[in-house]
Order: C-alpha cells, then structure tokens, then sequence
C-alpha cells in the first residue's frame, strides 16, 4: 500500500483564513460562568469514552465514568451488546454504583432496591406499599445511547445528537486501517492537575512547542515547520501528521547515540550505511518503509496487514473535538483526555492511556510515554501531580513534561497582561478549536 489520499473533509490546519478569528480570552479558562456554559450547551452534547470493551467482555461487567456532578456506568448485557445508565437509583437519586466490576445486579445500598443489569428494578422493599402500584418489572434506570468505535466504549447525554459515527467523522474513515480493537492497555494513569482542561487540547493541536519543551522529540519525529501536515475537520476534529525520522534541523551532539539508529537496526538495516546524516534520515526512513513491507509477517506485526506506508512509520497526532487526543503510532495507541473538575475552572484530570498491539512473542512493549511495560491489561493509578513529584516513574517522558507546563500556563491566563493569543500558522487548530466550542456554546451546532 502507498501514501493515503487526503479525505475529501480535509480542511487546510495551517491556513489562518480558514478561521473566523475568535478571539482566545483568559476567562474561557478562569471563569465559573464559562465553565457552566461548556456544561450546559457542550458537555452534555457530545460523545464521551467510558472506557475499553476490554472491560467489558462477560455479561455484567460494567465500567463507571464520573464527569463533573455526573456518573454514567455501562453494562455488558446477555447478548453481547452494551447499555449506559446514570448512576442514580430511580427511587430516592442514590448512587448505585463506585468502581467498575462485575455484577449480575445493582443493589442500592440505600433502601435495597435492586436494578438488573438491563436497568429494569428487580426488587423493592415493601413493593405492595406503592400507591402507584408495584414498580418491579416495570420501573427502568434511565438509560443513555451507547456505542462502540476504536474499541473504546462511549455514551452520550443527548438524545439527539448525531450517531457514533458521524459526530467522530472522518477520524474512524482515516484510522479504520488500524486494529485498535485488538489494543492493550498497558499503562494507565489518571492525574489531578490544578489547569483548566482546554489545556491539552490546545497542547495536542500544535507542535510548535516541541522544540522548547521536548528537546528529545526531534530526533525520531521530524517536527520540521515545513515537514509536518496540518489538516482539521468540519466537527472539531484535527491532526498533524508527522514522519518519524530525524528533523534535519535539530541535530544531536557527535557520539551521542541516535534514537534512530535503534528502529533501523530493528529491522535489520545498519544505520553505519549511509554516507551521511541527511542521507540516513531520508533515505534510512523510506527503507524502513521497505524492510517493514517485507518483514512484517514473518516477525508478527499481524497489525501491519492493511496499514498504508504512512501507517508503518510516521506519527498522526490528531484531536478529537473537544478533549480526547490519540497519537496513532506503528505499533502504539497513546490516548490523552482531560475532563474538568466538577467545580473548579482552574483544576481538571489527566488521563494517559498507553496501547499497544500484540505481537506474537512479544512479553513487554516500549509504550513512548511510560517506558518499558508489560503486555497486559494495567490497572488503574490515581495521583495528584504535586509539581512533578506525584509521578516520579514518568519523569522525563514528553506527557510529563507537557503537564508540567500546565499549571504555570494556567496561572498566566488569570494576567492583565494576556489578551488573546498570537498564533503562527502551524498553531492554527488551536484557535479553530477554540471557534468550534463557540459554535456549541452559541448553538450553531
């Protein structure tokens, strides 16, 4: 397979004429008032992830998402589909359930009310004492739309928003060459930081910040300004696209050893060949487009089966609207989410999700944000970041030193001295980000 065709959705991410020019003002990070609109016309509009159909592969397995004030868990039902409720007993608003697990039913732990996995009330105390008559069999958890893509789970809190599909399009058309299904999740992290969640999303949709925060990036991802593909979509979503070879301009010191070297070696080219840096990160990179043509399936890469070349070797970081991020990588899945916190427009989570696919043989994997790791499903870890020091084990790695940045960018949106943002053209979806949450908050969409 050759290079992909652009989608005929594609809208050009570095063209500023492209924008209305919406203003970026620092209250849309600081102010309560905002934070209520983005609930009130956004939030409760969209599609959220829950989690991965991984969790939920026996009938009554079921995962909780709390968001804000609210609380939705989805239910793996007898014939394989998946049902979303909120988490609020029908009978007093009690909170039925905490943590995901596995049940055949939901008891209250108020009154005793039990909820079957299909939302139906299965029993109620003193259930002739109803004026209304006997609510068992009849009485139903109020239920939320649900559906699955890229082996995640999502639900949204709108009837009628557009399906699954199509409020994700064209993401799902561009990636449907991945088997993100079959991906493991094998680190996964949920980190309390004290910045407004449009942070990440603001982050995700540039790179010109790499060079000052991510000095180890350029040599294996060519963040050239010119090199890089800029593209954004009509529902919010984006990317850039990037090769994974050396930038040719920010070049390691002599004797250091080159990242690059490792992945050329890995199959099976010597990166001694070339006669020269420029030849080795040019040509060394459409040979490796070659050698993992030629070797996939012998070596396992089963995942490689229908990727293009593009696939095989560079690196598609794309947003989707408004605060999921997943970093397409050959053999890795990192998915990055804010949410807000409930209250607070200065405080929100950080999610880090690292996948990879199996390979046949393959015990560990390199997951790029969090290192070496196990090829197993990983369980939860909740930290405050605390500066840094609540995450000691991803010190280093580039979603590290992104958080990082977080706080003290938060802090300078509360300055007199910040007014809108001065944005070159490779930062232009950060500002068409900002223009889509507009349209929701002012209900053109």
């Amino acid at each position: 397979m050759g290079q992909p065709e652009k989608h005929p959705l594609t809208i050009d991410g570095r063209e500023a004429s492209n924008l209305r020019g919406d203003p970026i003002t620092g209250d849309r990070y600081t102010s309560k008032e905002f934070m209520q609109r983005e609930w009130d016309h956004m939030w409760t509009r969209i599609w959220h992830v829950a989690g991965r159909t991984a969790e939920l592969e026996e009938p009554g397995d079921y995962i909780v998402h709390d968001f804000m004030n609210e609380s939705v868990f989805c239910v793996a039902q007898e014939d394989g589909s998946i049902k979303a409720f909120y988490n609020s007993c029908r009978h007093r608003g009690m909170r039925l359930v905490n943590d995901s697990a596995a049940s055949d039913s939901f008891q209250c732990p108020y009154h005793g009310w039990i909820w079957g996995k299909d939302g139906v009330l299965a029993y109620a105390q003193d259930s002739h004492d109803f004026p209304q008559g006997d609510p068992c069999g009849k009485l139903k958890l109020k239920e939320l739309r649900c559906a699955t893509w890229g082996g995640f789970v999502w639900y949204t809190m709108d009837e009628n928003a557009p399906e699954l599909l199509d409020f994700l399009s064209p993401i799902p058309e561009i990636y449907k060459n991945y088997p993100m299904d079959t991906a493991v999740r094998v680190y996964w992290l949920k980190v309390d930081l004290n910045t407004n969640w449009k942070f990440a999303t603001d982050n995700f949709s540039e790179s010109y910040h790499t060079r000052t925060a991510h000095p180890q990036v350029p040599p294996w991802i060519d963040q050239d300004v010119d090199t890089a593909r800029h593209e954004m979509y009509p529902n919010g979503h984006g990317r850039t696209v990037q090769p994974m070879r050396p930038s040719l301009t920010d070049r390691l010191p002599d004797g250091v050893p080159h990242p690059f070297d490792y992945f050329l070696r890995q199959w099976d080219i010597d990166p001694e060949s070339y006669p020269d840096y420029e030849t080795k990160a040019m040509q060394g990179w459409l040979d490796l487009k070659a050698a993992k043509r030629r070797l996939w399936k012998e070596r396992g890469y089963v995942h490689y089966e229908h990727m293009d070349d593009e696939q095989i070797t560079d690196s598609p970081h794309t947003v989707m609207f408004p605060n999921v991020t997943i970093s397409f990588l050959p053999d890795n899945l990192v998915f990055f989410r804010t949410e807000p916190h409930a209250t607070d427009p200065n405080k929100c989570t950080f999610d880090l999700w690292c996948m990879a696919f199996p390979v046949a043989g393959q015990t560990e994997v390199e997951s790029i944000m969090a290192g070496p790791q196990p090829l197993r499903e990983a369980e939860m870890q909740h930290r405050i970041f605390d500066d840094g020091r609540g995450v000691p084990e991803i010190e280093g790695q580039i979603v590290y030193q992104d958080m990082m940045l977080a706080e003290g960018m938060q802090r300078g949106m509360h300055s007199r001295g910040y007014e809108d943002a001065y944005l070159t053209g490779q930062e232009t979806r950060v500002r068409f980000f900002h223009e889509v949450l507009n349209d929701y908050l002012e209900g053109r969409r």
